[in-house]
C-alpha cells in the first residue's frame, strides 16, 4: 500500500516569491509524517517546493498510490484541482485525501472536484485512521471517524468534530529527515547570508481578530513545553545548523510564564539559535523584551494593521495603537529589529484612517513592515459582516479567495495606489530622519509618494 503526502506549492512559479526567495517547508505535512511513522505506516512524502508540476504529475502516473493525502490553502487551490484531474485520469485507484485552512468552510466544492476524503480540523490522527481503515479493505464508508467529511451514495456525510491532541508533547517532532532540507538552506544562504528554518510552539489562537482564520485549530491555545521546544532547537542546531529560526507561532510572547521558562531551557540544553517571531504590543512589557534578548530573539513582528484605533477596533484586535507604537520603539531600543503588518481597505476605512496610518509608521519607524489589501477568507467574522456586499463572479475551482472583492469605502485601483503611496511616504520618511536624503533610493521614494497620492486622488 503506497501513501503519498504532499502539497501543491511550487516557487518556479510564484513571482512574488522569486522577489524575495524565503522559503519554508511543508511544516504541517512533516508533522503528520511523524506521527504516522511513530504507529509504524510507511507513506511517502513528496515535497513540491522546488519541484516541477510536470515531475509530480509522473511520479503519481508511476507509482499509482492507494492513498495521496494533499495539503490545501487558498494560493494552492488551483493547483490542487489540477493535481486531483490528474490523479483520477491516471490512477484511477488512488484514493485523494485533502486537510488544511481552505477545506472546512469549501467541503462540498472539494468533493465536487474530486476530492474523496476532507480532513477538517487537526489532521494527525484522523490520517491515521483512514489510512487503517483503508488498509483493512474498507475504502467507502468513513463515518465511524471524527474529523472528516466525504460523500457516501451521493450525500455528503460529515462526521463529528475531532478532539483536539492534548497535550501536544504527544506530538513527535516535525519528520524532517523525509525531504530534502538543504534546497531550503541553499536558498536562504545564497540570497541573504543566512540560512533559515521553522518552528511551531503552539497550535491555536485565543484571540478574535475578525480577518483571521482559525480553520484548523480554532480558537484555541496548547502549546509544547519549553523544554521540548528547546530540544528541537538543539536537534536542529546539531544536524543543520541553520542560522536562523522562524517561529511560525501566532503570538509567541502570549505566556509570560512560558517564555521566561523557554529562556532558562536554551540556556541549559546549549540551544540559543538567532531567531524572529510575532506577537501583540498588549503581550509585551520590557520584562519581556529582556527575556527575548536572552533568548536570541533578533527580529520580532508586533502586529497593529492600522494607526487608526477605530479601524483597529473595527477588526476586533482589542490593541491600542499607541502602546504598539511605544513596544516597537522600546524593542528597538533594546537591540531587537521591529517589524509591523499595515492591512489597507478594510470595511469601513476611510482616506483619514489610512493618514493615520502613515503617521503612526513614521512615529514608531519600525525596521520592517509589510502592507497588504485586505480580502475576506472565507469562514472568517469579517467574511460574514461583508458578505451581501461581495463581489466573486470567477469559477471556484480556478480561483483564489484574493480574487474576491467586496464594495468598500473607495475603488479597488484606490487601494492599489494608496498601498504604494503608504509604503512610499514611510520609505521617504526613514531617509529624512536619518538625513540621508540627498541621494537617488531617497528620491525614488519622495517621487513616486507624490505620484501615488496624485493618483489616490482621481481615483477617489
Amino acid at each position: 500500500m503506497t501513501v503519498i503526502l504532499s502539497h501543491g506549492y511550487y516557487i518556479y512559479e510564484d513571482a512574488k516569491e522569486q522577489k524575495i526567495m524565503k522559503p519554508y517547508p511543508p511544516l504541517g505535512i512533516l508533522y503528520i509524517s511523524a506521527w504516522l511513522e511513530k504507529h509504524g505506516l510507511q507513506h511517502e512524502v513528496f515535497d513540491t517546493t522546488f519541484s516541477k508540476k510536470e515531475i509530480f504529475k509522473d511520479h503519481i502516473k508511476k507509482q499509482q498510490p492507494s492513498i495521496l493525502a494533499l495539503y490545501t490553502n487558498l494560493m494552492t487551490k488551483v493547483n490542487i484541482n489540477e493535481t486531483i484531474q490528474h490523479t483520477k485520469k491516471h490512477s484511477a485507484g488512488t484514493k485523494i485525501v485533502l486537510g488544511g485552512p481552505d477545506v472546512r468552510h469549501n467541503v462540498e466544492d472539494y468533493l465536487n472536484i474530486g476530492a474523496d476524503i476532507i480532513v477538517i480540523g487537526e489532521g494527525e490522527q484522523t490520517m491515521l485512521e483512514i489510512i487503517q481503515t483503508i488498509q483493512q479493505g474498507n475504502d467507502q464508508e468513513f463515518a465511524h471517524i471524527d474529523g472528516l467529511a466525504y460523500r457516501s451514495q451521493g450525500e455528503v456525510i460529515q462526521t463529528k468534530e475531532r478532539t483536539r491532541i492534548r497535550p501536544i508533547d504527544d506530538l513527535p517532532l516535525p519528520n524532517r529527515k523525509m525531504i530534502d532540507m538543504q534546497p531550503y538552506l541553499d536558498t536562504w544562504k545564497q540570497n541573504h547570508g543566512k540560512s533559515a528554518m521553522t518552528i511551531s510552539t503552539q497550535r491555536g489562537c485565543p484571540y478574535t481578530c475578525k480577518w483571521c482564520s482559525t480553520a484548523v485549530y480554532g480558537q484555541s491555545y496548547r502549546r509544547r513545553s519549553p523544554a521540548l521546544v528547546a530540544q528541537e532547537m538543539k536537534t536542529l542546531k546539531d544536524n543543520y545548523n541553520p542560522d536562523t529560526i522562524w517561529f511560525v507561532d501566532d503570538v509567541f510572547s502570549v505566556s509570560h510564564k512560558w517564555l521566561e521558562d523557554f529562556k532558562d531551557e536554551l540556556k541549559k540544553q546549549d540551544a540559543i539559535i538567532p531567531f524572529e517571531c510575532i506577537t501583540r504590543a498588549d503581550r509585551m512589557t520590557e520584562e519581556v523584551i529582556d527575556w527575548l534578548v536572552e533568548a536570541g530573539c533578533f527580529r520580532i513582528w508586533i502586529g497593529a494593521e492600522s494607526g487608526s484605533q477605530r479601524v483597529i477596533n473595527l477588526m476586533d484586535r482589542r490593541v491600542d495603537v499607541n502602546y504598539v507604537s511605544d513596544m516597537i520603539k522600546l524593542t528597538k531600543k533594546k537591540g531587537i529589529e521591529a517589524g509591523t503588518f499595515i492591512m489597507l481597505g478594510y470595511p469601513g476605512e476611510t482616506e483619514e484612517d489610512i493618514f493615520m496610518t502613515v503617521d503612526y509608521l513614521k512615529d514608531c519607524q519600525p525596521n520592517h513592515f509589510t502592507i497588504t489589501v485586505a480580502y475576506p477568507i472565507k469562514g472568517t467574522s469579517m467574511y460574514q459582516e461583508i458578505e451581501a456586499d461581495q463581489v466573486y463572479d470567477k469559477d471556484w475551482a480556478t480561483s483564489t479567495d484574493r480574487d474576491r472583492d467586496f464594495k468598500r469605502t473607495y475603488s479597488r485601483q484606490y487601494y492599489d495606489y494608496a498601498l504604494r503611496w503608504v509604503d512610499n511616504e514611510t520609505r521617504w520618511h526613514q531617509f529624512l530622519v536619518a538625513k540621508n536624503y540627498l541621494n537617488v533610493t531617497a528620491l525614488k521614494h519622495v517621487l513616486k509618494a507624490f505620484y501615488f497620492r496624485n493618483k489616490m486622488r482621481y481615483a477617489k
